[in-house]
């Protein structure tokens, strides 16, 4: 019989998510901005240190996953990583925010990829086990839903407060606000600390996931070879991440430079963070009422129609029109919170009927190294194109080429992202009625073939 979780267990897993919200989403809303306005690099050397930084991180995510899947402790398979993970990522990630003494571009851009790879290696080491923790909780169709909607809650809280707290605390990012940033990234990362080890201490792990024996590294690969609903769940979320990725990116220079309100900058991302809070219900209640593709379809259809309207926007918008496509653009942003992350756990247990064998790790692993190697291209790509556009770094006015170039990657771009995605969405094989026969198969399939617990793991 598929698990049901209790709240407190729903709530201590999600209260996971708030850490990486947090920290991601501070990386990827401001790090570009610091390189530029505070530190004072062209926004070419800020894409170089990013690229640089994700491409070294694509060893990391296979490796970490195997490592995970293989790893037998007292503890758990994924819950140790989070344990002694949750300092180094302090540490990595405060060093990112403090503005070295020498100014040579090529100087800068090699300390900024070398923070960004330590940086990098400390998330993949805690996160990545993490999400590989969600089809071993439960196997539920619905009750994984509920599970991502507790989940995606904390995540948009994190996105909330990450867009609006870290501009209190620096006011601008100007170059004399250096040690303002400073500051702001070391209150974050120890913050990042807390629901790390708040999933360690809330959580457990599935006993006869943690019997199984450590499959090789060919056999894992192979497993996500042939799992179609996995590849295409895959897809899915790809796209829509780097999506998310790109947004972050953009908007503070969106909301300094095109619609011109920096004053307002905590007051339009609340507004958008704080009604996709609203509206996971909603998202959750369309996904039981259709299935969670046709959810993910009408989600970023919307979205997609909000974000051009969004771009067609100027510095004579009035602030109470923006503040309504904001809280469109918050219906959208919790759709794509919720329904990819919902999908992939459901593909994971189609491959395990498949072949008998479960290899969340491995698959978790591909799913951020595919994240990362996407995102890695596609925002040193954006800030390419705002570097040709010619924005001018620590500038007030930039030209209206620069204008253009920061519409087209915060409307367009993502836009098109979104309706592959919604391509990918149309043809993935499996809803709920499949799902949930996939599920009462494994169920009655593990009651019967879980081995007895080995005698030598009771003194792991």
């Amino acid at each position: 019989m598929a698990v049901k979780l209790t709240r407190r267990e729903k709530w201590a897993y999600g209260s996971g998510d708030l850490s990486f919200s947090l920290v991601t989403t501070i990386v990827g809303a401001f790090f570009a901005i610091f390189l530029t306005d505070v530190v004072g690099v062209p926004a070419s050397v800020a894409a170089l240190a990013i690229f640089v930084g994700g491409t070294w991180d694509y060893i990391n995510d296979p490796v970490i996953g195997y490592l995970s899947d293989r790893t037998r402790t007292r503890w758990g398979r994924r819950r140790p990583f989070l344990l002694f993970g949750a300092i180094p990522l302090m540490l990595a990630f405060t060093l990112m925010w403090w503005k070295p003494p020498f100014t040579e571009p090529l100087a800068l851009g090699i300390y900024f990829s070398l923070v960004f790879i330590l940086y990098e290696l400390a998330a993949t080491f805690a996160y990545m086990p993490y999400l590989a923790l969600t089809p071993e909780l439960t196997s539920d169709y619905d009750e994984r839903t509920s599970l991502m909607s507790t989940r995606a809650f904390f995540s948009i809280l994190g996105s909330l407060i990450a867009f609006t707290v870290p501009i209190m605390i620096v006011g601008g990012f100007h170059p004399e606000n250096a040690g303002r940033v400073l500051v702001m990234g070391s209150i974050f990362g120890i913050l990042s600390i807390i629901p790390l080890w708040l999933v360690f201490f809330g959580t457990r792990e599935r006993e006869e996931n943690m019997r199984r024996p450590p499959k090789g590294i060919r056999e894992s690969i192979a497993a996500v070879r042939h799992n179609r609903p996995f590849v295409f769940s895959l897809v899915i979320y790809l796209f829509t991440w780097v999506m998310v990725a790109i947004i972050q990116l953009i908007m503070l220079y969106y909301i300094k430079h095109v619609i011109r309100q920096e004053a307002q900058s905590d007051l339009i991302m609340a507004t958008i963070f704080v009604v996709a809070m609203i509206a996971l219900p909603l998202w959750e209640w369309i996904s039981r009422r259709l299935n969670k593709r046709l959810a993910y379809i009408v989600g970023m259809a919307f979205l997609a129609a909000v974000l051009l309207a969004l771009a067609s926007l100027n510095s004579s918008t009035g602030l109470t029109v923006i503040l309504v496509i904001c809280v469109l653009a918050g219906i959208g942003v919790s759709a794509a919170h919720i329904i990819p992350w919902s999908m992939l756990p459901d593909a994971i247990e189609y491959g395990e009927l498949q072949s008998g064998e479960r290899h969340e790790g491995m698959f978790y692993s591909l799913i951020t190294l595919a994240q990362k190697i996407a995102v890695s291209i596609a925002l040193p790509l954006a800030l390419l194109v705002l570097d040709r556009s010619g924005y001018i770094p620590n500038s007030a006015v930039q030209p209206e080429s620069a204008i253009n170039g920061i519409r087209l990657i915060a409307g367009p771009i993502p836009a098109v992202l979104m309706g592959l995605g919604i391509l990918f969405a149309f043809l993935y094989p499996l809803g709920r009625d499949n799902y949930t026969e996939i599920a009462r198969t494994l169920e009655a399939r593990r009651s019967t073939t879980i081995p007895a617990d080995p005698p030598e793991r009771k003194h792991g």
